[in-house]
């Protein structure tokens, strides 16, 4: 079998810009296991499914905004057939020159793209701000286009408040450890619905399970079961949230073969059990409806 190793992307830019803003859609957003040397902002415009940063596993929906550092692997895995869609900006450090991240000013936005390292997400208190500013920027001419740049690097940089992802930066050796992630993250995805014993994913590899088991923890700091149980019970949460289906049903259609096991995981990787999520996420959302319609009326 072959195996597909890390993509290393370069920068595809023009003679007329000093930074790539473009907006990818299926099936050129749905990329590998990756990295490049570019800094990367993201804003996911169609599609859900999970992010892959580092070590960090996580979903992703329209709306959300990451930022990841040089050299920091990621791909977006898309749940099923959908078609998904983001605005990529990509930037190597330093494009600006050599002083201006050096001025007195300019120490806050060098604690951002340290940060960057790890990988940010970034939360709602200005996310919708900098939504515009993304949207606007891919079709922006000349020094406007960096202005919007900045501006979006200096909110994130003033107000300190983001999600960091990964447990650690990458090493420098990171994508020589790489060569076969990719392949078990898509086997994994459209395969967690089912039964997958070490053995099957390890084959997929061509490893010995001992090899795989060391190979996988290796390279994304947790084992291939923590990380299973990660996207079942992910998908889990999807259909408590979006669907009627019973506890039972969403236990087995999540991969799970018991309920009780089921309990035990999701208590584990979300410290409440099914059903308290159910009522959360149900409260929630009623509560935005509630929220929208009163602000309706006093609009009148």
């Amino acid at each position: 079998m072959n195996i597909v190793k890390p993509l290393i992307e370069k920068l595809p830019l023009s003679e007329n810009s000093s930074f790539v803003a473009r907006t990818y859609r299926t099936p050129n957003f749905e990329v590998p296991w990756h990295q490049h040397n570019e800094y990367e902002l993201i804003l996911i415009l169609e599609g859900r499914g999970t992010a892959f940063v580092g070590d960090y596993i996580g979903d992703f929906v329209p709306g959300d905004i990451f930022f990841l550092g040089p050299n920091l692997p990621h791909t977006f895995q898309k749940s099923g057939d959908i078609v998904t869609s983001a605005v990529v900006i990509q930037f190597l450090d330093g494009f600006w020159g050599s002083d201006l991240i050096n001025l007195p000013e300019g120490v806050y936005m060098k604690k951002l793209l340290q940060a960057a390292t790890q990988g940010l997400k970034i939360p709602d208190s200005y996310r919708e701000e900098m939504v515009s500013i993304i949207r606007e920027l891919e079709n922006q001419q000349r020094f406007t286009r960096i202005i919007s740049l900045f501006q979006c690097l200096n909110m994130m940089a003033e107000s300190g408040d983001h999600i960091t992802l990964s447990s650690q930066a990458p090493d420098i050796n990171y994508c020589m450890k790489q060569e076969a992630i990719d392949v078990i993250l898509q086997y994994t995805n459209r395969n967690f619905q089912n039964k997958i014993s070490l053995r099957e994913v390890s084959m997929v590899v061509n490893m010995s399970i001992a090899a795989f088991c060391k190979y996988f923890r290796r390279s994304t700091k947790k084992t291939y079961i923590d990380y299973l149980n990660e996207i079942r019970i992910g998908y889990a949460c999807k259909l408590l949230k979006d669907t009627n289906k019973n506890v039972i049903e969403i236990c087995f259609e999540s991969g799970f073969n018991t309920l009780a096991n089921f309990n035990k995981q999701f208590l584990k990787y979300k410290s409440i059990t099914p059903s308290t999520f159910r009522k959360m996420v149900t409260h929630q959302s009623i509560q935005c409806v509630v929220d929208y319609d009163y602000r309706i009326l006093s609009d009148r």
